[in-house]
Formats: C-alpha cells, sequence, structure tokens
C-alpha cells in the first residue's frame, strides 16, 4: 500500500502483494485496484445452495471501500450504488473474484468501478455477475470533507471509465428528476394494469417490518454501520416482502440506485420496511427503507437509505412465472404503484441505451421523456470512448490539418485535428449551434431547433445536399449534447447522435440518414488558443467522403475543416461583441 494510506490489518479475502516478489513484465497495476476472492461456503448461501444477494453486497460494498481508501488515504464511506443487475446466480463451492478500482476522482467524491465474476474451480469456468459503480466520499475529522488528489489514468481502458464517470455522475444527479418529469408529463405511461385483477393480492399483505440492533460487528473501521451491512439487511427485508406476494422463493434481478442520506452507529437500531409496490406479468418491484434512532424513542428517526429491488420468480426450467396482480392501497399505496411503472420504463430504456454496447445500440433510437437522460449519457459517452481509443493511425497531414482514421470490425472512424487561435469557451460556443454550420459546412443546407431538451441537449432536424448517386437530399434528426470541462484536462465535448421523434417521420422528399457517433473535442492550448477535433464514426459504405481508396480520405474533408478555422476566426470577435452586448 502507499505511504499516504493508514495501517491496517488485510481485510479477509483481499490479496495482497508479497514483499520481494518476482517483477511482471506487464505495466504496473493501478494503485487503487483491489482484487478479493471468496469461497462460497453453506454460510453464504440461502435454501437453494446459491449465494445470497446480501453477502454478495457486502462483499462488493468492502471490495470498493478499500479501492477508495487506497486512493483518499483516509476513511470513506459509501455515499450510492448505481443500478446492480445480476446475470448469475452462484453456487456453494464456487469462488467470486471481485476487482474494485477508482476510475475517477473529483473533489471530494470518487466513482469506483466493480467487476464480479465466479470461477468454478472444478471445471475452471469463469462467468461474470455483474459490473457496479459506487461512489464513495472521503472524510476527514469528525465527518469533515476531504479535498482528494486527482487520478492520472494509465490504459487505454482507465481512460475511456476516467472520460465516461463525468458524465455517469451527471447521470447520477438528474436521476430523480427523470422520475417526477415521467410522472408529469406522461401520466398514461404509469395508469394502472388493464390485467384481471379479480385474483389481485392486496400490497398491505406483502408489507414487512423489522428492526435491527447495530453491533460492533456490523460497523466499519470508522464506527459506522457498514454500508454492506445496510444493503444486506435491506434485501433481506425486500426477498420477504416478495415471497409474501408469490408464495414462492423469488429471485432478485436487479437493485435501483441505493442513495445513502446518512450515517448509523454502533448502538442504533435500524427499523426496515419493504412492500411490494407493483407486479408485473413476469416481474415486481419491491420497495425498502431503512430508518435509525439511538436509545431514546422520543428523538424522531432518521431516513437513512431507501432502494427498489426487481424479483421474478422462476420455474424448474428457469424461466420466470407468472405473478399475481398487486391491489395498491389508496392514496400512498396508488402512488407508489404508478411510480414502479415509470421507474420500469426508465429502467428498461436505461439499461437498453446504457448498458448496450455500441454496436448493440440502433443508430436511431426514439426520443422520449424516460430515456433523455440516458440517450444523451449515451450520446457524450460514445464520443468520449472513440476518443480515447487507441491505434489512430494518421492518414494524412496538409498544412496544419490532420487525419487519422481508425478500423475495427464494422466500423470505420476519422478523427480531423488543428490548432486554432481561438478560446476553447468560445469556440465550443459556435460549434454546439448547429443552426451556424452551413457557413462553413458546405454539406449543410440549413438546421433547424425542433426541441430544447435543456441548456445542454437540443435535438435538429438538419437537410444537407444530395448523395452521389441520388436524386434526392438527405435529412437527420440528430441530438445534439454539450458539455463543458468536468476538472482542468477535460475537453469541452459536443456530441451528436440520430434519434427519432413522432413530430419528423422520413419523408418522400428526402433520403432519411443516421449518424451513429459524430462530434467536436476541444482542449484550450492557452488562453487563445485551443486544438480542435472532429470525430466521426460510421460504417464504411455509410461513409461518403471516403474514397475508394480506405488509406486516403477525400480532399473535401479537408478543405471543409479549414473553412471551420476561418468561421470561428472570423466570428470570434463578433461573439465577444455580442456577449458584451
Amino acid at each position: 500500500q502507499g505511504s499516504t494510506s493508514p495501517p491496517r490489518s488485510r481485510e479477509p479475502g483481499e490479496r495482497e502483494e508479497a514483499p520481494g516478489a518476482m517483477a511482471s513484465p506487464s505495466p504496473a497495476r493501478n494503485p487503487t485496484e483491489v482484487q478479493m476472492s471468496q469461497l462460497v461456503l453453506p454460510c453464504h448461501t440461502n435454501h437453494r445452495g446459491e449465494l445470497s444477494t446480501g453477502q454478495l453486497l457486502k462483499w462488493i460494498d468492502t471490495a470498493a471501500c478499500l479501492s477508495a481508501e487506497r486512493h483518499a488515504g483516509c476513511p470513506c464511506v459509501t455515499a450510492s450504488m448505481d443500478d446492480i443487475y445480476f446475470e448469475h446466480t452462484i453456487s456453494v463451492g464456487q469462488v467470486v473474484n471481485i476487482k474494485a478500482k477508482v476510475n475517477r476522482a473529483f473533489n471530494s467524491s470518487m466513482e469506483v468501478g466493480i467487476q464480479v465474476s465466479y470461477e468454478d474451480l472444478c471445471s475452471g469456468k469463469h462467468c461474470s455477475i455483474c459490473k457496479a459503480y459506487a461512489t464513495f466520499v472521503a472524510q476527514g475529522p469528525l465527518g469533515s470533507k476531504v479535498r482528494l488528489k486527482p487520478l492520472t489514468p494509465q490504459t487505454e481502458e482507465e481512460k475511456i471509465e476516467y472520460s465516461i464517470a463525468a458524465e455517469r455522475r451527471r447521470m447520477r444527479l438528474v436521476h430523480k428528476d427523470t422520475l417526477k418529469d415521467l410522472l408529469t408529463r406522461s401520466p398514461q405511461e404509469t395508469e394502472l394494469e388493464t390485467r384481471d385483477g379479480s385474483g389481485a393480492v392486496p400490497a398491505e399483505k406483502t408489507r414487512v417490518e423489522s428492526v435491527e440492533l447495530v453491533l460492533p460487528p456490523h460497523a466499519n473501521h470508522q464506527g459506522n454501520t457498514f454500508g454492506g451491512q445496510i444493503m444486506a439487511w435491506m434485501e433481506n427485508m425486500a426477498t420477504i416482502a416478495a415471497s409474501r406476494l408469490c408464495h414462492a422463493h423469488p429471485t432478485l434481478r436487479a437493485i435501483e440506485m441505493f442513495h445513502f442520506r446518512g450515517p448509523s452507529q454502533v448502538g442504533d437500531r435500524l427499523v426496515l420496511k419493504a412492500i411490494v409496490n407493483n407486479a408485473f406479468k413476469n416481474s415486481m418491484e419491491v420497495g425498502v427503507s431503512a430508518e435509525a434512532y439511538g436509545q431514546e424513542m422520543s428523538v424522531s428517526r432518521r431516513h437513512i437509505n431507501s432502494a427498489f429491488m426487481t424479483f421474478v420468480v422462476l420455474d424448474q426450467e428457469g424461466h420466470p412465472r407468472t405473478l399475481p396482480m398487486v391491489a395498491p392501497e389508496p392514496g400512498d399505496g396508488e402512488r407508489r404503484y404508478r411510480e414502479a411503472s415509470a421507474r420500469k420504463k426508465i429502467r428498461l430504456d436505461r439499461k437498453y441505451v446504457v448498458s448496450c454496447k455500441q454496436t448493440e445500440v440502433p443508430l436511431s433510437v426514439p426520443w422520449d421523456q424516460s430515456n433523455k437522460v440516458y440517450l444523451s449519457y449515451n450520446n457524450v459517452s460514445a464520443l468520449k470512448l472513440l476518443v480515447a481509443k487507441a491505434n489512430w493511425a494518421l492518414a494524412r497531414e496538409k498544412e496544419k490539418v490532420r487525419m487519422y482514421t481508425l478500423e475495427e470490425d464494422k466500423f470505420l472512424s476519422f478523427r480531423i485535428e488543428m490548432s486554432v487561435c481561438i478560446a476553447a469557451s468560445r469556440a465550443f460556443s459556435l460549434l454546439s449551434n448547429l443552426r451556424r454550420r452551413h457557413e462553413w459546412d458546405s454539406h449543410y443546407v440549413s438546421a433547424e431547433l425542433v426541441q430544447k431538451v435543456d441548456d445542454d441537449d437540443m435535438i435538429y432536424h438538419v437537410v444537407s445536399q444530395k448523395l452521389r448517386n441520388e436524386n434526392k437530399p438527405q435529412d437527420f434528426v440528430i441530438l445534439a449534447s454539450r458539455r463543458k470541462p468536468c476538472s482542468k484536462g477535460d475537453p469541452y465535448v459536443v456530441a451528436f447522435r440520430s434519434v427519432t421523434l413522432p413530430t419528423h417521420p422520413a419523408r418522400a422528399e428526402f433520403t432519411r440518414g443516421e449518424t451513429l457517433c459524430s462530434g467536436f473535442c476541444i482542449w484550450p492550448e492557452s488562453e487563445e488558443m485551443s486544438k480542435v477535433a472532429y470525430y466521426n464514426q460510421a460504417m464504411p459504405g455509410y461513409l461518403n467522403y471516403v474514397t475508394t481508396n480506405v488509406a486516403g480520405l477525400s480532399s473535401d474533408i479537408c478543405s471543409t475543416f479549414e473553412a471551420c478555422e476561418k468561421f470561428l476566426l472570423k466570428n470570434k470577435e463578433d461573439l465577444i461583441s455580442r456577449l458584451q452586448d
């Protein structure tokens, strides 16, 4: 461990490097990386001989906390845990392998990425279980916040995670607003289900409440209740509530974001409550909360945590069974019922857009209120992923303009960059306005702003020139997402991707085009000098600007980018004048 880390004993299952171990020729391991291996024993399992999810959550939180503390050099507490989707169950006798490392440090919080897999010692088989992202906060004396040192990513994978961590952070901060927005704007999407409800189970019959006394074994090395322990207790309560609905043993499939609202200590009483909020055809959502109070009942309870867990009931073939309907109680019960429907839609959109590999997401994804945050995330993160790629090959250099290509799988990508005498913030403002792109890009005819999602995300209807061998112009419906730097060294980002809008279907007078991933990254080089880079990722047959000789790019791109430079230089002073006015 680094000299900044406080001395401590090794946690069970944590791998430590032996002193004087033989040096490996491979690159040095990330100093924040923690590896943990645990043999699943009967005491860790449920009635089916499978590892209980609560126990797995404790191990995940332990590994993540140790990684966070390696970077911070001081105690850290769990602030939140992002959605977790469990792909497989783990049986007794198998080994759980957990790898955690800090992806990015912000001011006083940091994101830790966790990968979980299992290993069958008899067959040698390895299989992924889940991937999780946790946010930890560093704490100084008396709970004061600690300013964290920046993290410098080394490998391509680390650079990708570092870059996208800022976008995931943004998504967490607007998570609650997404639900409120869907409930307000689209109430029809959350109406009561129309299945035959004659056999519906009253939701109150699934309610469960229990109290736990926090003892020293439940606390971490700071005396606070261990976050993983709270998650395990909550999972246990949720399982009981789910069992009361289906009268069977349910299987946990997903956990929505955990948010820890405050700490609890040894000696506190934790009141855990759970109820089935809604049952869909093959799955159910259980809401669970944790409240804490001290010895004196007169003191009001403190809300520690809330979570929503999705369960299924599997038949003997492993297929989800049909579940009975839930009859919600009037008032709060109906509110929870509708919110569960909204969360299901958001969860499916988020899993589809955010969790899919780039090659598995169709070019034009329907845009609506429930998935707008996640499409924006996918838009920006896809561009950042492309920027962080290695193996870019210099294809052409003409004066100040450098062009690079990247060929991989189904995609052909190109990057064009140059240094321009303009402040990065001014270039960002000019290039993020698609309505002005026709002033420098001759391929653009017009760009109409059709929807302002928020200050950073806008949807345009773009009309371009006719393609070769086509007798009508192309049109696009494009989501433009702009991001200012999150910290020093980050670029300004303007990302583009195609979406579909019901108000703008394909029309006969146009050939509907699509863009998978494109956009600008702008790095400040000085106060009045910036490096401007344009990226485009497309199917080789789609990229009209590329000549039959894939090793070279059409000079059309070069002249377009030179026109972009002239546009920036011409308008930088005009922009200053408008801002002053």
